[in-house]
């Protein structure tokens, strides 16, 4: 059977292929997922249409990953923890993305904790650069400033 893949799939193709699968597959599987349409003249207009608008979708998300990412790479956007620390400035626990995402919310921005990687366990006071996953092609850098407790 040929289908029009909706989107992509990794071991069919990419978004608007047409491609040859068992009839088995596509009736049990890719068309009830909403993953493939029957190939059709009329199912290619659809299709089109539907590239259009994500087309449209991505490029709003992209846009609005770069103006997040512009604002939280200002300087006054760097954020401040403050531990618990023992001997030789070595923090009890280490900072995780939970108190990063935490710490930025208070800020104003709304960001999974997913979506911030941390290079290597913070486990010592200092100051150090986060990266944050906006978009698949937008990468913003925080300072993130670990800082001493008041008793």
């Amino acid at each position: 059977m040929k289908v029009i893949l909706r989107q992509n799939i990794e071991t069919l193709g990419n978004m608007g292929d047409i491609v040859s699968v068992k009839d088995g597959y596509a009736r049990n599987y890719l068309l009830p997922r909403g993953m493939a349409y029957v190939a059709s003249k009329g199912n290619m207009q659809v299709l089109e249409e539907e590239r259009t608008r994500l087309q449209v979708k991505m490029n709003r998300e992209l846009n609005n990953a770069e103006q997040i990412a512009a604002e939280l790479e200002k300087h006054e956007n760097a954020i401040t923890i403050s531990m618990q620390v023992g001997e030789e400035d070595k923090l009890f626990g280490s900072v995780t993305k939970e108190m990063i995402a935490d710490q930025l919310a208070e800020k104003g921005f709304t960001i999974d904790r997913r979506k911030i990687e941390i290079d290597e366990p913070i486990k010592v006071l200092g100051i150090y650069t986060v990266k944050v996953k906006l978009h698949t092609s937008v990468i913003a850098k925080v300072k993130v400033w670990v800082v001493r407790q008041d008793a």
